[in-house]
């Protein structure tokens, strides 16, 4: 294995959202409005806009399933079993996945030098609400809230939790992405889909948003588009299959069927001119894994023959300039390589999810497995992401 005689930089941990993540800071009389618990058959449930979410078997967290319970699964499940058998095996939930002090101590046991951390129920909870764009607003403020005094945005310079920004409502975009720069953020987090607006669904790379990717450019913060319910289960829906997305629980045809939303979202970076116009904007694709890379590329490749005059240039240039990309470690790594270099790789180890590593470095193996070099190895592992620590200049 590669040697390492530095602690390494992680661009895509998580925490377990506290009991009272969204309910905190939300004003109790919104409750029935934007979210609230309720206990069914005994079990808790979050009810997001009047309506029960059972996009997680158990909202609480606890207890929770092992890190790294799937990842046999996900390196092509040789036992044969079903997916949810990996997630059978449960313990009490880990003062490390609530608590920074603790995290803090774990990562210097994994040889973690920073990461960045990103929320989980938040990554699912905008689309249950967009048919109320300002109650979204208010419940990201809300959340926001939360982050702010359990984990903080830059915690003694080691752990970096991505504030949760949803476009739904631009005014309340802005104010968070403000707040959250006067409090020393350095990424912010969100979903990549087309956002349900006042308007109706707009493209992230709409003109109406340029207020925000104008700040965005501004203060050269990094942005982060991490996987999470975009709102394609219209796709399933259109066949046959039950659109309310369920984590684990999806069929195989969701997995075969051609839709991407994070490649969707890069494309209305780059088509709709975010990027050419906003050159301090630096996007990082977290736990989309790489496969949806190459095939971007040749349509990019393509309509840049075809419709070059109205390309600023050539966009496969503009991906390579201001997109990073996590790939996940079942990829094919020598492939992501070659299209967008060593230089736009990140690790992430997506501790301490049940798909994620177990042992966060474990990750360099696949990368030797690859055949990259120690140097290149460096750069996954430590570079790419410290170079995204500060302000693109």
């Amino acid at each position: 294995m590669s040697d390492l005689d530095y602690p390494v930089n992680d661009f895509d941990n998580h925490y377990y959202e506290a009991i009272d993540a969204f309910t905190r800071h939300l004003d109790p009389r919104l409750g029935r409005r934007i979210i609230q618990w309720a206990e069914i058959d005994g079990r808790k449930y979050h009810v997001i806009g009047g309506k029960v979410s059972h996009a997680v078997v158990n909202p609480t967290f606890d207890p929770i399933a092992k890190a790294g319970a799937m990842s046999e699964y996900f390196r092509g499940n040789a036992s044969g079993r079903n997916p949810l058998e990996y997630l059978r095996e449960r313990e009490p939930i880990r003062s490390e996945y609530r608590d920074r002090e603790t995290r803090i101590q774990v990562m210097d046991e994994q040889g973690l030098d920073k990461v960045w951390l990103y929320p989980t129920l938040g990554m699912i909870y905008e689309q249950l609400l967009k048919h109320d764009p300002e109650g979204v607003g208010i419940m990201f403020r809300a959340f926001n809230r939360w982050l702010e005094e359990d984990w903080g945005y830059d915690y003694e310079g080691r752990i970096f939790a991505a504030p949760y920004l949803a476009l739904a409502d631009l005014d309340v975009a802005v104010e968070e992405l403000e707040r959250a720069l006067s409090l020393g953020a350095r990424i912010v987090c969100m979903r990549p889909a087309a956002p349900t607006t006042i308007f109706g669904p707009l493209t992230p790379g709409d003109p109406y948003f340029d207020p925000f990717w104008a700040r965005v450019n501004e203060a050269g913060i990094t942005v982060a588009f991490h996987a999470g319910d975009a709102g394609y289960g219209f796709m399933l829906e259109q066949w046959g299959a039950d659109p309310e997305f369920q984590a684990f629980r999806i069929p195989p045809l969701f997995q075969l069927l051609a839709m991407s939303p994070i490649a969707d979202t890069v494309a209305s970076m780059i088509a709709d001119g975010v990027l050419t116009k906003h050159p301090n904007i630096r996007v990082a694709t977290i736990e989309n894994g790489a496969e949806w890379v190459a095939p971007l590329f040749g349509r990019l490749k393509k309509s840049w023959k075809m419709r070059g005059p109205q390309w600023p240039e050539d966009p496969r240039e503009t991906f390579r300039r201001q997109v990073w990309v996590s790939p996940f470690y079942e990829d094919d790594l020598e492939l992501l390589a070659s299209v967008i270099g060593v230089d736009r790789i990140l690790f992430g180890s997506d501790w301490p999810h049940a798909e994620g590593l177990a042992d966060p470095l474990s990750y360099i193996e696949d990368l030797d497995d690859a055949g990259f070099t120690q140097a290149d190895v460096d750069k996954i592992m430590y570079a790419n992401a410290a170079s995204l620590v500060q302000p693109a200049a």
